[in-house]
Formats: C-alpha cells, structure tokens, sequence
C-alpha cells in the first residue's frame, strides 16, 4: 500500500465489511483491510484508531491489527520506537472499562503480551504492570498475566529458545508477586464469579510452563479454591470448568515432577474426596459438571499410572489404583462423551502393561479391564427405538469405532478368547433386547481376529447362529453379524467346511440393498483369507464379480471385493489365470470404452464416471500376484496388452481432468508391475504418449508414471536410452512451470513427482543421470526447493540429495563404480558448501520440526562421504546465519554454534543428528 488512507476511508471499509450487504463489496473491503494490514502504515493507523474509540469494529480491527503487527511484523520498527509502542498500548489498555467488548481486550491484552516477549530492553515488565495497574484495571491485568506465559511457546513469535528460556526465567523471579496479587484478588472480590474465574484461568497458565511449582502451591489460596469450586456442584459452569482446568495443571505438572510426596498424597485425596460431588453432578443431569470431574479423576489417574504399575504386586495394589474404580464409575455415565474421555488412560495403562511383559502383573488389572469392557458394550448399544442402520461419520458411530480401537489395544490384558466367550454368553440370556445383542456383536467382531483359528468350542456356534439368523432379526443385528462374519476370515480358513454355506449366506445378502456393503466387506475378507480354497467357488465369485452393480455396495466395498478375487486369481494355474483375469478386467474395460465413445457427463461416483472403472482396474492388476517360471511367459501380459489401447483412449480424451489422469496412470503403474520386464514392449508408446500429454498438461501424473518406468525397465537392455530421452523432454516443461513467480511453493506435486523420478535415475541408473546435460540445472532446481515447507515435496527433494551423495559410495549396481564415484565426488565438491548453506537456512527458517529428518539424512550422508569437507562447509554456513534478531534477542551464541559444530560431526546416527538439528532450529524460532 503505498500512500496512507485516511482514517475515515479506513472507517468506511470496515463499515462496508460489517455491514454492507453486498457480498461483493465486503469481498472488496475485506482484501483492502487485508492489505492495510500488512502495511508499515498500519502501526499508526491503528494506533489512532484505538485513540479515537469509536465504534465497536473499528477498535475491534485496530486491536486485531496491533496484535498480528507486533505477532508478525515487529521487525518492521526501529528499537527506539519499541518503547512509544509500549506506552500506547498501555494508555489504551488503561482507558478499558466494564463496557469494553471483552474480544478488544483480549486483542490488546495479546499484543501487550507479546511485545513483553520481543522487547528486550523492557526490564522487569511484570513487576512494572502489577504496579501499574494493580487493582484499578483488575480484569485487563488478570487477562495480561494470563496470556503471557501462554504466548512464550506461541510459534507465531520467533523469539528463540535462548530469549524463551530467558522468559520462563524472569516469569519464576516474580512468582510471589503474581501469587500474592492473585491472592489479594481472591480476598477482595472473591464473591465476584466472574473475577475467581479469571484468577483461576491465570494461575492455570503460570503453572502450565512451570512458572509456579509444586513447592509453592502447598499452602496456597488460590488452589485450595479451585477445589472448594470444584466440591460445590452448584458452581457457576464456566467457574467450575475454570477450576477442572486448574487442578488438570496441577497434575500434569506433578507427573513430571513425581518425587513431591508429600504434595501428591494432598492431591490425591483433594480428587479423591470430589467423588461425591461427582455423583451429585450425575443426580442433576449436570453434563457440563460430570465431564469436568472425568477430566480431573483420569489426569490423576495418568499421574499416578506410572506408580500404579511399577509399585503394584501379587500381595498388594499401590493404594492409588483406587482412582481407576473412580474412573470407571464415570465410564459407567449414562454419556458416552464421558467415557470417551478416559480413553488416553487405558491406552496408557495398556501400553506400561505390554512394556513390562508380566503375566502376574497383567491379571491384577484383567477384573478393571473386564468392567470396562462391559461398559463400553452398554455405551455402544443403539437406541431400541432406531430404525435401519446407523449413519457412517455422526457422532456415535465415531465413538464405536474408538470403542473398537481401544478394545484391540486393551484386550490382551483379559484374553481375546475370554472376551469373545463373555460377549457370547451375553448373548445367551433370557430377554436378550437386540440393541444388547448388537452391541456384544460389535465388541465381538473387535476381537475376533485375535481369537485362535483352531477354537472349536465358541466359534462355530457364532457361525451357526449367524448363519440362521431369522429374516425379522433387525436389520442393525445382521449388518454387524455380517462384519463379524468377514472377521473370522482367518477361523474360516482353518476351517474349509464352513466355506460354501458362508459363501452361500454372504450371497444372498448381497441381494438385501441395506446388507450389501457389509456383505461385500466380508466377502472380500474372506476371499483374500481363504484363497487357497476358493477355486472350487470361483465361478459363482465372478457371477457375483458380473452383477457387481446391481448390488447396493459402494464402490470402496466394489474395490474390495475385486481385492479379494485378485487374490484368489493368483493362486490359480496360469491357463486358468490368463482367462479369469481376461474376462474380470473386460468387464471393467467395456463400461470404460463405452464412455470413450459418448459425450456423456461425469457424475462423480456414478457408472458415468471414468475413474469408477480404473480404479477397479487398478485393483485388479495391484492385487493379482503369481509365481513365474524363469523363462515362462506371465500368464497376465496378454491382458495387460489388450488393456493398453483403452487406457491409451482414456488418457487422450481426458486429458484436461488431473483426477482421471492420476487414476489412469494407477492402473497402468498396477499393470505394469503386474507383469514385470514382459510389459517391456509397451514402453515406447507409454513414453511417447505421456510426453505429449505432458506437453498439453502439466499433471505431475506423468512424472511419477515416468519415474516407475524407470523403475521397471532401466535394467532391461535397449530401454534406457529412451528413458533417458524421456528424461530430457520432460525437463523444460517441468522448469517452465516452476520458475514462474512462485512456482515451487504453488505446484508442490510437480516438484515431488520430478524429484521421485530423477531419485529413481540415481538409483537405477546413475552414470546415465550423473552425465545427463541438464544435470546443472536441475541441483540448482533442488537447492532452491530445500526450503519448500511441503512435507511431501520436500521429502522428495532431500531423497534426492541423500540418493545423489550416496551412489557416490554404494557398490550393490552393475554400473562403473570407479566412473560413478568420480563423478559424485567432483559434484559433490562443487555444490557441497551450497547445499549446506540451505540446508541450514532451510532448518532455521523455513520447515517444520517433523520434517527436519530428512535432511539430518542427507547431512549424515554428507558426513559419511567426506567428515572433514562437511566441517569447512557447515562452519561457513552457520557464520551466515544472525546472530540477533530483529528486536534485539540473541538468537545462538558462539558456544552454543560451536557445540552444534562439533555434535554434528560426532554423529553417529540419522536419529541423533535430527534431534540436534531440531534442538539447534528452536534457538531461531
């Protein structure tokens, strides 16, 4: 924005954004304020803004505008105007009142926070604002005291692990000074609900960095009046959620500081002693309040977790377990969204119990776990006046598929078996409902993978049942029935008789629209368990295979099906194979070209969609896998080759759609692979037509289709001067793309799928690649995209680098090892110190901390080729890196480079040497 709008057309652009009902002159208004704010002018803008207090939305926007300036762009203001900076925002925060909107407040309360954080030169500001504003702007203060240790790990602000330290230091020098305000606070307006929840809300976050710790909260006021809340089940709800958050503090920050007796036993019987109140939350049908007691019950309970285990034996539990029996009783809520919450700690506990591989151990938990088993069955039982099936992604069936997961993490600790044979029982008894019946079902079909194939006692007495199930059972009872069916795939195997009347039954529910989808899921379960078995079937599968759209099955559970079939046509005699295969893959490829020769719509998901029938394709080919004879034709090439044209017509006449593109490629990716160096006669049109249609369309499809091409066919001889032409003519499309302004950041799937393919060069054939004459330009391409904060490109480019240093030294290819390592080693002098320099830069400032593993890779790479180069170059870029920044806050000192130096030259490992650049990128962050 170059020259300065008056306030007054500011005010008309945030009037037209709130109230214009033109949306077409809000869209303008709200780019015109959005530049605004990204301008140096904004400071002043706002600032007066806030002086002139006029309506609500524009204090509103100037506030929000002097947060995201001070989060965002501090570095635009000169060090001596950090200081007027300050002085206004605390004459604005000294004019607020009752009236203020709260969301103003915390705008300018946020901001004053973070300039606390980036202002170096502001000495003891904690202290200043106390005095400042002490009990004349209670709720401002209080709101600032809380939002500043929650701003110090804030990531928006790149203060630098030295100035946070330095923070976190100064926030424990005026620990008595906050806790003696907070309890001044309680003592004068302590009546007021409002106040006791703004005290609570900011001891929580001083204790959460561990500005107050344990030793100081022994005695203290403002804790023991979160219980005092928390014991009253009449409190206020957002007070009584403000003091669940409190003591949830309190004790996380004891389990990481486990060794306070004396302060854990006063925890613990503080919590313990709210059981009552718990039940008086559950008597009032107080959800709110019963939610908030869980939270507290379960962090004490993952406390204690660690204890509970380590300190429990056969002659005696640890007393603290007696939290688990409390915990449970909140599992036995009539609300699964409070079971639901105790879910971590079961994991937890499951995972110390595995750990520790204690028999003994593990059963004094089994009677714990076995009532909450019986919990989670009751939670997941439908309403009994439901009618038809539950609906996929709502609320509840969420929560069954969480019940499923923890019962699978959890069950080992009673026995699979065990809970199968409970849950079956369960079913046996007089005036069984069939919500009850459903929901032992479920749990059931959670562990029945891990039940023994050779059980012969439970197992084919479920079968039976399932198998005459009466046409009146509800239609809940037999979807689930059918789902447990599919996952006893592996009992069924071990078990052949049982074969044709499942198949039989799974058939004729085919049929029932609202059965299908789980039907077809069993099917394909079984079909991929029982493949050794199913030739005798085979024909009625492909009768099925053939009315596969007449059935209500969605096309995941089509694709599934055509899984399982695969599966079964591995298995069979070639002559056999080439026929099946022949007849299931045409009666995808006929719908395809039919639609080749129509103009017909594309309606997603439906037979007009060309991507329905290739990713049957797809699946066909993926999942058909069989032995060869060396010498031996593949019995599936001719179907591969009789495949081809109608791709071939699929590619052209799509071209303009990236997702039938990306399809398309899959099947023939699939196709490919299927066969082997035998689709080597394909390889020629396959290049000459993904070239051309690369040349129309840039869909990074083709690279990645190129990049398994070289895969398959690099070592095949006579095929890799073509590839390497496809290389070539790939290069300038591909660079024209990305050396537009922006190109790397706006076409990250194109950097990923050229990177994939130049990696898969190094890795089949690396003196083609090493001489290839746009080699230059493409490591000047790869430099450039080592900062690319996309995870997946990213990944791609560093894979690049590592596979680039590390064929320098591999001796595991048939190529010239002599010529090859020649070649890495002069590229690697020349581009060493470059690639260091961004890689570090890249570290620093431009990627995430996960994806900071991938160039410890290519750096352990490096360290493993040449340890004394790799010390010049690091050392030279770690000199190119601030030292300060832009507010002042030393960012790294010269020990601590020199460390950083030294560990990375002394790695051992990708693993280590990852947590120190992690460690090493918090200094600038």
């Amino acid at each position: 924005m170059e020259n300065i709008p008056s306030i007054e057309t500011v005010y008309q652009a945030v009037h037209t954004l709130y109230h214009n009902p033109d949306t077409t002159e809000k869209e303008k208004a709200s780019l015109w304020l959005g530049e605004l704010q990204k301008s140096v002018c904004a400071w002043k803008i706002a600032d007066e803004l806030l002086h002139r207090q006029g309506d609500v939305e524009s204090c509103y926007f100037a506030a929000q505008t002097m947060r995201t300036k001070i989060q965002y762009s501090f570095h635009e203001l000169p060090l001596e105007s950090h200081g007027s900076l300050r002085d206004s925002l605390l004459e604005h925060i000294s004019k607020v009142t009752e009236s203020t909107s709260s969301v103003i407040v915390t705008q300018l309360c946020v901001a004053l926070a973070d300039l606390v954080l980036q202002m170096t030169s502001w000495q003891k500001p904690v202290l200043d604002l106390i005095n400042k504003f002490g009990l004349t702007n209670l709720l401002p203060l209080l709101e600032i005291l809380t939002v500043l240790p929650e701003e110090v790990n804030s990531r928006t602000l790149r203060l630098g692990s030295n100035r946070r330290h330095d923070i976190l230091q100064e926030l424990r020098t005026c620990v008595t000074p906050v806790s003696d305000y907070l309890k001044a606070c309680l003592v004068n307006q302590g009546d007021n609900t409002l106040i006791q929840m703004r005290i609570l809300r900011c001891f929580t976050s001083w204790v959460s960095v561990h500005g107050i710790t344990l030793p100081e909260i022994a005695d203290n006021l403002v804790v023991a009046n979160a219980f005092h809340v928390l014991a009253n089940h009449q409190s206020e709800n957002k007070l009584h959620e403000a003091a669940s958050d409190c003591v949830c503090a309190l004790l996380q920050s004891l389990e990481d500081n486990n060794n306070q007796q004396s302060l854990e036993a006063q925890l613990f019987q503080g919590v313990v002693s709210l059981e009552q109140a718990y039940h008086m939350s559950v008597a009032h049908e107080d959800l709110e309040k019963s939610i908030n007691y869980c939270r507290v019950f379960t962090e004490l309970a993952e406390t204690f977790l660690e204890k509970i285990v380590s300190a429990s034996n056969s002659n005696e539990l640890h007393f603290s377990v007696k939290i688990l029996d409390i915990v449970l009783i909140c599992v036995g809520h009539h609300d699964y969204e409070v079971a639901a919450i105790t879910f971590n700690l079961w994991y937890r506990l499951s995972e110390e119990l595995y750990q520790k591989n204690n028999d003994p151990l593990t059963h004094l938990f089994k009677p714990y776990i076995e009532r909450l088993i019986k919990s989670l069955c009751k939670h997941c039982q439908i309403e009994p006046d439901h009618e038809g099936l539950l609906e996929d992604g709502d609320d509840f069936s969420d929560f069954r598929v969480k019940v499923s997961e923890l019962i699978k993490d959890v069950v080992f600790i009673v026995g699979s078996s065990n809970c199968f044979r409970q849950m079956f029982m369960s079913l046996q008894e007089q005036n069984v409902t069939w919500e009850s019946s459903e929901a032992n079902l479920f749990i059931m079909q959670a562990v029945a993978k891990n039940v023994l194939p050779e059980e012969n006692e439970v197992v084919p007495k479920v079968v039976e049942a399932i198998l005459n199930l009466p046409q009146q059972t509800h239609i809940a009872v037999r979807y689930t029935s059918l789902l447990l069916l599919g996952e006893l795939c592996e009992w069924i195997e071990k078990h052949p008789q049982s074969l044709e009347p499942v198949l039989n039954f799974l058939l004729y529910c085919l049929q029932q629209p609202k059965l299908a989808s789980a039907a077809a899921t069993a099917l394909q379960s079984i079909c991929s368990a029982c493949c050794k078995h199913m030739d005798v079937h085979f024909n009625g599968i492909v009768q099925i295979i053939q009315s596969l759209d007449t059935f209500s099955i969605s096309n995941e559970a089509a694709n599934g099906l055509l899984k399982g079939v695969s599966m079964i046509l591995g298995k069979m005699p070639p002559e056999q194979l080439h026929q099946s295969m022949k007849e299931i893959c045409w009666l995808q490829a006929n719908p395809l070209a039919m639609l080749l020769e129509t103009d017909v719509k594309i309606e997603r998901g439906t037979k007009t969609d060309p991507t329905l029938w290739l990713d049957r394709l797809a699946t066909v080919f993926r999942f058909t896998q069989t032995n060869v004879l060396n010498g031996a034709t593949h019995p599936c090439v001719g179907v591969v080759t009789e495949m081809w044209p109608v791709l071939s017509a699929t590619f052209n006449k799509y071209l303009p759609d990236v997702r039938t593109m990306e399809r398309c490629g899959r099947v023939v990716k699939f196709a490919i692979r299927c066969v082997g160096r035998q689709s080597a006669h394909l390889l020629e049109p396959i290049v000459k037509q993904i070239l051309s249609l690369y040349n129309q369309y840039q869909h990074s499809c083709f690279l990645y289709l190129g990049s398994v091409l070289v895969t398959e066919f690099a070592n095949e001889p006579g095929c890799i001067e073509g590839l390497d032409n496809m290389m070539q003519a790939f290069i300038t499309p591909t660079f024209t793309l990305l050396q537009e302004n922006n190109g790397l950041k706006n076409h990250p799937d194109t950097v990923e799928d050229f990177f994939r393919l130049c990696s898969r060069f190094l890795q089949n054939a690396p003196v083609v690649f090493l001489n290839s004459p746009s080699l230059n330009a493409i490591l000047q391409c790869a430099l450039l995209a080592t900062s690319l904060d996309h995870k997946d490109a990213n990944a791609s480019v560093m894979k690049f680098f590592y596979d680039l240093v590390h064929c320098g030294r591999t001796k595991e290819t048939n190529e010239d090892f002599v010529v090859r390592s020649a070649l890495i080693k002069e590229l690697i002098q020349k581009h060493g110190q470059a690639l260091v320099n961004n890689l570090m830069q890249a570290c620093v400032f431009s990627l995430q901390s996960y994806m900071l593993s991938d160039v410890a890779d290519v750096i352990m790479e490096l360290l493993i080729n040449d340890r004394e180069s790799l010390g010049r170059w690091l050392e030279e870029a770690l000199k190119n890196l601030p030292m300060q920044n832009s507010s002042g806050c030393v960012t790294a000192t010269p020990a601590q480079l020199e460390e950083f130096h030294q560990t990375c030259l002394s790695s051992e490992n990708s693993k280590g040497l990852s947590h120190t650049l992690r460690a090493f990128a918090r200094l600038f962050r």
